[in-house]
């Protein structure tokens, strides 16, 4: 059988930025005008309006753009006072931003494992790890909890452990803009939360940018003047700060999109609906929704024991895959035999890393591209 897609089947890519932007083409382009035509591009009104905007949206009290989502993270730790001395918990199974963010900030990783269903941080680790800390690191300050692939994490439980021992829980939702835990939305339920703007993600930009979002007025002061060199006052620096602003062209690109996030977020749920129902009675089960969670797909993710397999069977019928991620930051260069790791060791990591396989999940996707990738899973069923 020849495996070379044919003209009738062009190659459907795993992630496709440039379709969201050709999808409101008007009003992005609109944005952009406006934003160059107003001659102030750094910090104006442009940014004032997305945080006002997003905020609302999210439902906190206030919202403080900067660079990108790695910085949003870091600039929240800053902003509490978390750094050198302190250790911050979170996964192996992430993007390397969110370890590269506690470091940044000065910390030490402590890197904890997942549940193997819904690929999120392990409750009873962290409030293991909380209750008994591991000997020979600093004291730990905070947690950062994972909302992987447009899921929440098992939150409950550990607000309450991260409450009893005293430790902020910051939200790390660069996957999961408009996920819902019992109705309420993700970024809402920690002390502060941090969102990537990549292009990719739910609510992208056409370049980089993050934002993060608290309720606390005081964090959200402190971290505005952080992510502008510590300035209260122009070119006096009342405390030691970074340079992580989002532009005004991409906070303009931002408020143009987020009036369709909602939308997009329901046709994800739709497209992940039919590749439920195209691998029913197969060997590859859909993913795993956590209880009482609205999952927004950011990715949709099956779990492949012959994943390379499985992978080059798509590829033959013109559909793109992606793997995210396929080595856990504990096992990559920078971080192995030095990053530690919790009691579990990360097992369950490992297992996922070796067998984690996303399908193509946006959602311009069109009703025919979903249908020609539910005929390749049916295929994959056996059916």
């Amino acid at each position: 059988m020849n495996a070379t897609p044919g003209p009738q089947a062009v190659m459907i890519p795993q992630a496709d930025p440039g379709a969201g932007y050709r999808a409101q083409r008007a009003e992005i382009d609109a944005a952009v005008a406006r934003a160059l035509d107003s001659g102030w591009y750094i910090l104006g009104r442009e940014g004032e309006g997305f945080e006002r905007e997003f905020a609302a949206w999210l439902g906190t009290a206030r919202a403080v753009g900067c660079a990108n989502g790695t910085d949003a993270l870091a600039l929240i730790l800053r902003g509490m006072g978390i750094g050198e001395g302190a250790t911050v918990a979170t996964v192996s199974h992430t993007a390397v931003a969110t370890v590269a963010a506690i470091e940044m900030a000065g910390a030490t990783p402590l890197l904890l494992d997942i549940d193997p269903d819904t690929y999120t941080m392990d409750p009873d680790e962290l409030a293991a790890v909380l209750e008994d800390p591991p000997p020979g690191l600093p004291q730990i300050r905070a947690a950062i909890v994972v909302h992987l692939y447009g899921q929440a994490a098992d939150l409950t439980p550990m607000l309450e452990a991260c409450a009893r021992a005293g430790v902020a829980l910051i939200e790390d939702c660069a996957q999961a803009h408009g996920a819902t835990l019992c109705g309420e939305r993700l970024g809402t339920l920690g002390q502060a939360a941090a969102f990537s703007l990549y292009p990719t993600k739910n609510l992208g930009a056409l370049g980089d940018g993050g934002v993060l979002a608290t309720d606390d007025f005081e964090l959200a002061d402190r971290i505005a003047a952080i992510r502008q060199y510590g300035w209260k006052e122009r070119y006096v620096s009342a405390m030691v700060g970074v340079n992580s602003r989002l532009d005004e062209v991409q906070a303009a690109i931002l408020r143009a999109k987020l009036p369709a996030l909602d939308a997009g977020n329901a046709r994800r749920r739709a497209i992940a609906a039919a590749y439920d129902a195209a691998l029913a009675g197969g060997t590859i089960l859909p993913p795993a929704r956590r209880e009482g969670a609205g999952h927004v797909f950011h990715q949709y993710v099956l779990r492949c024991p012959d994943r390379a397999a499985v992978q080059a069977q798509l590829r033959a019928a013109g559909i793109g895959t992606g793997i995210h991620y396929p080595v856990p930051v504990h096992l990559q260069g920078a971080y192995k035999g030095r990053a530690p790791l919790g009691p579990a060791g990360c097992a369950e990591t490992e297992r996922a890393a070796a067998e984690v396989l996303s399908l193509p999940m946006y959602p311009e996707l069109t009703d025919a591209q979903v249908e020609r990738i539910c005929a390749g899973l049916r295929g994959l069923a056996g059916g």
